[in-house]
C-alpha cells in the first residue's frame, strides 16, 4: 500500500516536472516567435522611412513611376482615337488619272453604264444597240447597263457609291450634279487630255470607229461641261424648254397666237378661260376641270424669269443672289395668277400634258425632250382614249419679257466619266463615253424625242436632215409637234443660256423650284401669303439647301484653288490631338534617359 502511494505519489511528481518542462518551452517558442515579428516589422519601418526619405529628397522620380503606367495606358488609348478619328475622317481618295501609254486590247475591262431612259422603250433598246455595237469593236470591253428615270436618284447613287468607291465608270449627268462629285478627292476624270489624245482622244487615230473631232462638237454646248478650269464632261444631247399650246382654246376665248408668246398674253388668256356658266362649267371646255396654265419644272420657270429680267440668280464663284425683292415681284404675279386658279405646278397638280390632251389646260410647258407626249395625236399618250380632246397643238418658244431679246434655259443630258485605280479602266471607259458622239447614236437618240444632236457632223449629216423634212409624214416616227419642238432649239442655239456651276449649284437650282412650289401650295391652302411671308420662306429655304453656307464662302473660285482656307474642325482636333499624344511620349522618353543618367 506504502509502495502504491509511494510510487503513485512519484509518478505525480514526474508528470508535474514534465508540465514544467513543456510550459517552459512554448513560454520560450512564443518569446522567439514575437522576437521575430518584431524584427520584420522594424525592418519594414526601415524600408518605408527609407521609401519617405527618397521620396521627399527625390518627388518627381517617385510620382513618375506611380505614372508611368497610367500615363502610356493614356497615350495608348490617345493613338488608338487618333487612328479610329483618322479612319472615319474620309478616305483618301484616288491618285489623279495618268494617260496609258497605249490601250491593252488583251486585258478584260467589265464597265457600268448609268442612263437615264424616261421609260422610253426606244431610247433603251437605242442603249442597248449602241452597247452591243461597241462590243463588237472592243470585244475585251464589257458594258453593263443600269437604267433611272430620273435625274435625281442617279445623283443621290453616285454621291453614296463615292463613299464605298463604287462609282459607275460612265454616268448621264448635269455639270451642277458633277460639281458636287468633285468634293471627293479625284472621283471625276478632267477629260483635256483624253479630248487631245492623237491616238484614242476625239478623232483618234487608233479609235475603232468614227469618232467626231473637238472642233464638230457645238462649241457652246461643250464649254457648258467646263467649269472649275477643267473639262469634266461631254455633252451628249440637248434639249430646253418648249410651250405646247392648245391652239383652237385660244381662238376661241377670242385672241390670235403671235409670233412669239409673252407673260403678259399667257397670263391675259389664262383669266379669261376661268370664265364659267351657271353650272359651274368653264365656257372654253364644257368641263368642270380646267388650269389654264401647268408649268413642269419650276426651277427653270424661276431661273429664265429672272435671267429675262436681269435679276441677280448666282454669281460664278458661288455667291447667292436669288432671295431678292426683285424675285419676290415676280412670286407675287404667279401668287396672284394662282389665286384665281389660272395658274398650278406639275408638283400640286400633275403631269400638264394630261391635262393638255384632255383639254383642261392651255398653255403647258415642258422639256422639247417631252414633245412626244404633247397633242391628241401624241404617241405617247398617259390618260385613256375617252378623256382625249381633239384640238391643234402649236409649239412655241416659253414666254418672255422682252420678245426683241428671247432667253431660254439650254439643258439636256452631258456623260462624265469616274477615276479608278487601273488607268487602262479609264480608258476603256472613255472610249466607249466617246461612242455615244457617233452620228449613228446621236441621230437614233434625238429621234426619240425633241432632242438635237450635239455634234455639227450628226447635224448636217443626210440621215438627219431627211428625219426633219419629213415632219407630219405619221404620229411615230416623224410626229410633228415633236420636230417642231427639234427645230425650235436648232433656230435658238444662241438665245440659250446655262447657269453657273459650282458645289452647291444643284441646291440653288432647287431652291429656286421651291419658291415657287412653296408660294403656289400656300396659296391653294388659303395661307396668307405677304411680305412676312416671302422673308420667312427665304430663311427657310436658305436652311434647308445650305445655301446660307455658300454665301459665307470667302473669296472667288480663283481664291478657293489656292487658299483653301481654314482646316474643317475635325482635321484641327485630329491633328492636335497627334500632336499632343507623341510631345508627351517624346518627353516621357527623355526623363527617363535624364534619371538613368542620374
Amino acid at each position: 500500500m506504502k509502495d502504491e502511494e509511494m510510487r503513485s505519489q512519484g509518478a505525480a511528481g514526474r508528470r508535474a516536472e514534465a508540465r514544467e518542462a513543456s510550459s517552459q518551452g512554448a513560454a520560450g517558442q512564443r518569446m522567439e516567435t514575437r522576437k521575430r515579428r518584431n524584427r520584420r516589422a522594424e525592418a519594414r519601418k526601415v524600408r518605408n522611412q527609407s521609401r519617405v526619405d527618397w521620396r521627399m529628397e527625390r518627388p518627381e522620380q517617385g510620382r513618375s513611376r506611380r505614372c508611368a503606367r497610367p500615363l502610356l495606358a493614356a497615350l495608348a488609348a490617345l493613338m488608338g482615337c487618333m487612328l479610329l478619328l483618322t479612319g472615319c475622317h474620309g478616305s483618301r481618295g484616288l491618285d489623279a488619272f495618268v494617260m496609258p501609254e497605249s490601250f491593252d486590247m488583251a486585258a478584260e475591262h467589265e464597265i457600268t453604264f448609268w442612263a437615264k431612259n424616261d421609260t422610253n422603250k426606244t431610247q433603251t433598246a437605242i442603249y442597248e444597240q449602241a452597247i452591243a455595237d461597241f462590243e463588237k469593236l472592243y470585244p475585251n470591253i464589257h458594258v453593263n447597263l443600269r437604267l433611272y428615270t430620273d435625274y435625281g436618284k442617279i445623283y443621290n447613287d453616285v454621291i453614296t457609291n463615292i463613299a464605298t468607291h463604287t462609282t459607275p465608270n460612265v454616268c448621264i449627268t448635269y455639270p451642277d450634279h458633277i460639281a458636287t462629285y468633285l468634293t471627293g478627292v479625284n472621283q471625276v476624270v478632267p477629260l483635256e487630255e483624253l479630248f487631245g489624245d492623237e491616238r484614242y482622244g476625239l478623232g483618234g487615230s487608233e479609235v475603232k470607229y468614227d469618232s467626231p473631232g473637238k472642233d464638230e462638237i457645238i462649241p457652246q454646248y461643250l464649254e457648258e461641261c467646263a467649269f472649275g478650269g477643267h473639262y469634266y464632261a461631254i455633252p451628249y444631247m440637248r434639249s430646253t424648254e418648249s410651250c405646247y399650246i392648245n391652239k383652237t382654246y385660244v381662238e376661241k376665248l377670242g385672241f390670235q397666237m403671235p409670233d412669239a408668246l409673252t407673260w403678259d398674253f399667257v397670263w391675259e388668256v389664262s383669266e379669261a378661260a376661268m370664265a364659267m356658266d351657271g353650272e359651274g362649267n368653264f365656257l372654253v371646255n364644257g368641263q368642270k376641270v380646267l388650269i389654264p396654265f401647268i408649268y413642269k419644272s419650276t426651277d427653270n420657270m424661276m431661273i429664265q424669269q429672272i435671267r429675262q429680267k436681269g435679276i441677280g440668280y448666282s454669281t460664278e464663284e458661288g455667291e447667292i443672289l436669288l432671295f431678292s425683292d426683285a424675285t419676290k415681284e415676280l412670286l407675287e404675279t404667279i401668287a396672284e395668277h394662282t389665286r384665281t386658279g389660272a395658274f398650278s405646278t406639275f408638283k400640286v397638280s400633275s403631269y400638264p400634258a394630261n391635262f393638255l390632251n384632255a383639254g383642261q389646260c392651255i398653255f403647258a410647258i415642258d422639256s422639247t425632250a417631252g414633245a412626244t407626249w404633247m397633242g391628241c395625236d401624241a404617241p405617247l399618250i398617259d390618260i385613256s382614249p375617252d378623256k382625249l380632246v381633239e384640238f391643234e397643238t402649236e409649239v412655241l418658244p416659253i414666254p418672255q419679257f422682252d420678245p426683241a431679246n428671247p432667253q431660254m434655259i439650254s439643258q439636256g443630258p452631258s456623260v462624265c466619266v469616274f477615276n479608278k485605280e487601273d488607268p487602262q479602266e479609264v480608258l476603256a471607259s472613255w472610249l466607249f463615253a466617246q461612242y455615244l458622239l457617233t452620228d449613228e447614236v446621236q441621230i437614233a437618240y434625238a429621234q426619240t424625242e425633241g432632242y438635237v444632236p450635239v455634234t455639227t457632223k450628226a447635224r448636217q449629216s443626210q440621215a438627219y436632215q431627211d428625219y426633219l423634212s419629213r415632219s407630219g409624214e405619221d404620229n411615230a416616227l416623224h410626229y410633228d409637234v415633236k420636230i417642231k419642238a427639234t427645230k425650235l432649239l436648232l433656230e435658238n442655239v444662241d438665245h440659250t443660256f446655262v447657269t453657273p456651276v459650282f458645289n452647291g449649284s444643284a441646291s440653288l437650282r432647287d431652291a429656286a423650284g421651291q419658291l415657287i412650289e412653296e408660294t403656289v401650295k400656300s396659296i391653294r391652302r388659303s395661307q396668307t401669303v405677304d411680305d412676312a411671308y416671302y422673308g420667312k420662306l427665304y430663311e427657310d429655304l436658305n436652311a434647308r439647301y445650305h445655301l446660307d453656307q455658300l454665301s459665307r464662302q470667302d473669296g472667288s473660285a480663283q481664291k478657293e484653288k489656292a487658299d483653301l482656307g481654314p482646316l474643317p474642325r475635325p482635321a484641327i482636333l485630329l491633328l492636335s490631338g497627334l500632336a499632343v499624344a507623341w510631345a508627351l511620349m517624346l518627353f516621357y522618353v527623355l526623363f527617363e534617359k535624364t534619371k538613368q543618367r542620374k
